[in-house]
């Protein structure tokens, strides 16, 4: 452990790196899965085909290539505002999908008769998502969307390996220092994960459980 604990500001700053990852990612990606969600169930044709193609690439595109695009094909177009943060522009558009899908699914399950209400009344298409339909999907799929942000902080790992100085940075540079010490390392590693991971799967399921008495 003596390698973990001499380089310990080093793992610090790929854990606070790390983290500012899943934050810009987690927000990003929940305000463009939002907007994706909405397109999907809209009425204009055109919006949800587009929102239906979106959702369909980049859901099933590796995230190795997403963030390879974003990395080395960005520059190139004249856009590179530094790869931290063209990391966290290839994570928001990985994860967004899986959030629309998530958001997509709490509105399934939200009763027809909601919305024929709703219209009724007079309610716009728009006022009827954000006032009646919404508010109902999102408490129910919050344990699956947290479960999304769970597997966004592990995906942020793979952003290591396109010059972002995260957590495996940290890992590989003290590697190649101690190479004596991989184990404890890793081992490192896996708990600055568990630190983020075990506290949300925690809340996942404790909100899972009061849904469920609510429903």
């Amino acid at each position: 452990m003596d390698a973990v604990i001499d380089n310990l500001p080093l793992f610090l700053e790929g854990f606070r790196n790390t983290l500012g990852l899943l934050i810009i990612a987690g927000v990003g990606a929940s305000v463009l899965g939002l907007i994706v969600a909405a397109m999907r169930i809209s009425p204009i044709s055109s919006f949800r085909v587009f929102a239906t193609a979106y959702t369909e690439l980049v859901r099933n595109t590796p995230l190795t290539l997403v963030l390879f695009f974003c990395a080395y094909l960005l520059p190139l177009l004249e856009f590179s505002p530094g790869y931290f943060q063209l990391a966290a522009i290839g994570l928001t558009v990985y994860t967004s999908p899986f959030v629309a899908e998530a958001l997509r699914s709490g509105v399934n399950g939200v009763h027809v008769g909601q919305a024929e209400a709703a219209r009724s009344v007079g309610l716009t298409f728009g006022q009827t998502l954000t006032f009646v339909v919404m508010p109902q999907a999102i408490r129910m799929v919050v344990p699956p969307l947290i479960n999304v942000i769970i597997a966004l902080t592990k995906n942020t790992s793979v952003a290591g390996a396109f010059f972002v100085f995260e957590l495996f940075g940290a890992a590989r540079r003290v590697t190649n220092d101690r190479g004596d010490a991989v184990i404890p390392i890793l081992l490192a590693v896996a708990a600055f994960y568990l630190v983020v991971t075990i506290p949300l799967g925690l809340i996942a399921g404790r909100i899972e459980k009061k849904v469920a008495v609510l429903r």
